[in-house]
């Protein structure tokens, strides 16, 4: 393992910012960004080395890649965060526009939305993973959400109550038990974890996760995040009364007034239960 490789990898597993997840993915991501600016043709560098032109020659690479904003967007946050542990706050900019990064664009072209047939889930032999799909399904869960829940904690009456430890950038927040079916489903996951989590006893969550997804692939299951998307499909035209535009709903420009106060309060509402901080991230769940 190359120098800078190897240091990035000690500065990640000496933090304990974040999820799991998280901290799972900075790691890999430096992995590979230290792999591209060897590619680059800077050799021997360690993790004190970061100078300005190696950021702006990794901008430059996925810039002619045509990596989406967003996605070059993430990798600069993860070279922040680097410079930040060096103490060279100062060699990655502050804002993407000095790049000439583009704007993220939220909107997505066509629904992500996922289905969860009973004969898809029937082929999930792990009796666990099957839970956790029905739980993200149910609950608009992310997936380590759906691992890391307690049921018999989280269930509080009327809503589920998320723990920071579970969700991604350690906020907590509560999703509504709306419907008899979501509470007969929880009853259901409490029995199975009694009063643990959906890991069962004796494994840790890195080793349920490669469990989830080893299990989900046999069954031919992929993107599972779309049971998200189809999860805020629904709120939305419980909340409003019509189908969200990557449903065959109206888009923004052809609703009245009302309907569009209506669809914001939604919006916001739908953004708050699925752990995001602003209102414009929905427009990737449900169109604009």
């Amino acid at each position: 393992m190359r120098d800078l490789n190897y240091q990035l990898k000690l500065l990640c597993k000496h933090s304990h910012e974040g999820s799991f997840e998280t901290r799972l993915g900075r790691e890999r991501q430096l992995s590979a960004i230290a792999n591209q600016l060897h590619d680059l043709g800077f050799r021997q560098l360690k993790a004190t080395s970061l100078k300005q032109k190696h950021v702006q020659s990794l901008v430059d690479l996925w810039l002619k890649q045509n990596l989406s904003p967003g996605t070059i967007k993430n990798r600069m946050s993860f070279l922040r965060w680097w410079a930040e542990k060096v103490n060279k706050r100062a060699v990655v900019a502050g804002g993407n526009d000095f790049y000439g990064i583009p704007d993220r664009q939220f909107v997505s072209e066509q629904s992500k939305a996922k289905d969860l047939a009973e004969e898809q889930l029937a082929q999930v032999k792990d009796e666990h993973v099957r839970m956790s799909l029905r739980l993200q399904q149910a609950f608009g869960l992310r997936r380590e959400e759906a691992l890391k829940i307690q049921p018999r904690w989280a269930d509080r009456g009327k809503h589920l109550h998320l723990k920071a430890s579970w969700t991604k950038g350690g906020r907590e927040r509560t999703v509504p038990i709306r419907t008899i079916e979501q509470r007969a489903l929880l009853e259901q996951a409490k029995q199975l974890a009694g009063l643990g989590s959906l890991i069962p006893g004796g494994r840790q969550y890195i080793e349920q996760l490669r469990i989830y997804e080893r299990h989900t692939a046999n069954a031919g299951l992929s993107k599972m995040h779309g049971l998200r998307h189809a999860y805020a499909q629904q709120r939305y035209r419980e909340l409003t009364g019509w189908p969200s535009p990557h449903a065959g709903g109206p888009s923004k420009a052809k609703l009245s007034d009302a309907q569009r106060r209506r669809d914001h309060e939604a919006r916001l509402t739908i953004s708050k239960e699925l752990g995001h901080v602003r209102e414009q991230i929905t427009a990737v769940y449900l169109g604009r």
